[in-house]
């Protein structure tokens, strides 16, 4: 791992202090929605023993909602900051889910082992080539059938909340961010070969559906 990404990862085991004050602050009363929007856009081909994949999981919110929806499944949430997984830990008190410390742009999973694999608010926050790399290892991941949901914010309109986005858009880099914003599906259909783009009923967050096959 480079020095940066080793960086962004003391920053990201400090952020999980105050993650979901930060979300919910953003979200308000729409978190729900928006999550229950992801889980419910997920159409798995199996109806029993579900593998669903929460890349860059934070404090486990998407996973433990798969993991309520889909009771026998298998729920991995996949995070390489250690405070995000002890966060989500925390909130797992049922041992729905299984925490697995671990890089998006690496992942330590064979292939074609999910039938959903998720990325929620958190791709964006990569540099161009280990998104692409994210990317790129989420498809390895997928079965030939299964489903890539990646779900990201649009800009904010609270004026606070915008100053911070605007913050971490700035700690991607003005390339990347300019990326971000432009809401292209480029970087997807390079890698995917199905990419449809929908939107939370809210317009909240935006929600990327992607097949390799």
């Amino acid at each position: 791992m480079s020095t940066l990404r080793r960086s962004r990862q003391k920053f990201y085991n400090v952020f999980s202090y105050c993650y979901d004050f930060f979300i919910t602050l953003h979200s308000g009363h729409y978190r729900n929605e928006t999550r229950n929007f992801l889980v419910d856009s997920a159409q798995p081909v199996r109806t029993k023993q579900v593998r669903v994949l929460d890349v860059c999981c934070g404090t486990g919110s998407v996973a433990l909602a798969f993991a309520d929806k889909y009771v026998d499944a298998l729920t991995v949430g996949c995070d390489f900051s250690t405070g995000m997984l002890h966060k989500a830990a925390l909130k797992d008190t049922a041992h729905k889910i299984l925490l697995v410390h671990g890089d998006a742009a690496c992942l330590p999973f064979g292939e074609d082992c999910f039938d959903i694999v998720c990325c929620s608010h958190a791709l964006y926050e990569l540099k161009g080539q280990a998104r692409t790399a994210a990317l790129q290892e989420m498809k390895r991941v997928v079965t030939p059938r299964g489903q890539v949901l990646v779900m990201e914010h649009e800009v904010p309109q609270n004026y606070l909340v915008k100053i911070m986005f605007y913050i971490r858009m700035l700690m991607m880099g003005p390339t990347d961010a300019r990326e971000f914003l432009e809401q292209g599906l480029t970087p997807f259909r390079n890698i995917f070969n199905d990419v449809t783009l929908s939107h939370s009923p809210s317009g909240k967050s935006k929600l990327v559906i992607c097949r390799k096959s």
